[in-house]
């Protein structure tokens, strides 16, 4: 309705300013035009106003550090644990994820502070298991943290990567191939949309992910 209201308002000002020039003597026109000089421009910065306001909610949507949930952009932070990492496996899970199509978009190695290792793993702070987990993660050898882009990305790393007690897990998940003992299960994924978008942000500026499109990308993620 604003739009349509803006809209006329810019029929009625350009048509003042017609008849102001059409059908007035000099002065009179002068002071029309002025007026109509005024309701045009004011119609023309409501317009902008309202287009401005109106269009990022239209054209971007939800979209968070971790893409925009159930599209092509969404992500999740994947993190090989220094389990994984001592064992080599590195090159295996990357794999996984590529072969089913998925995007690497961002990548590092690093060993993590306590304070980052504490922060990642807040939501376990009251579990008796925590400090032990804080410092394993921290004890030395590095972590591989990695964003991964696509369809459904989050639910379908989680299958990937499987149950986090490896005694539970498929034979085909990572831990069910890979891991025989949940205190060494190789491997963390984002189980939410929310968590994502911490974890993302917690590991990650956004100048470190990358922005591309694989040559395969429509064949892998269209739906027709």
């Amino acid at each position: 309705m604003l739009a349509s209201t803006v809209r006329q308002g810019l029929r009625t000002a350009s048509r003042s300013s017609a008849r102001a020039f059409s059908s007035l003597p000099a002065r009179a026109a002068q002071r029309s035009n002025v007026g109509a000089g005024l309701a045009l421009g004011t119609a023309v910065a409501g317009y902008a106003l309202f287009e401005s306001t109106r269009s990022p909610v239209l054209l971007e949507g939800p979209k968070t550090i971790a893409g925009e949930k159930g599209t092509v952009s969404e992500r999740s932070f994947v993190m090989i644990k220094p389990d994984g990492v001592s064992r080599q496996l590195v090159g295996k899970i990357v794999s996984r994820f590529e072969e089913r199509g998925y995007k690497l978009v961002a990548i590092k190695s690093l060993t993590p502070s306590p304070a980052l290792a504490k922060e990642h793993y807040s939501d376990l702070s009251a579990r008796p298991f925590y400090g032990s987990l804080v410092k394993y993660i921290t004890s030395g050898t590095p972590v591989v943290a990695m964003v991964w882009e696509g369809k459904d990305v989050i639910r379908q790393g989680r299958r990937i990567v499987g149950a986090t007690n490896p005694q539970d897990a498929d034979p085909g998940s990572v831990r069910g191939q890979y891991a025989v003992s949940v205190g060494r299960n190789l491997i963390h994924a984002s189980d939410a949309f929310d968590s994502a978008t911490k974890e993302i942000g917690l590991w990650f500026a956004e100048e470190e992910l990358s922005d591309y499109e694989p040559i395969a990308w429509p064949w892998v993620m269209a739906d027709n």
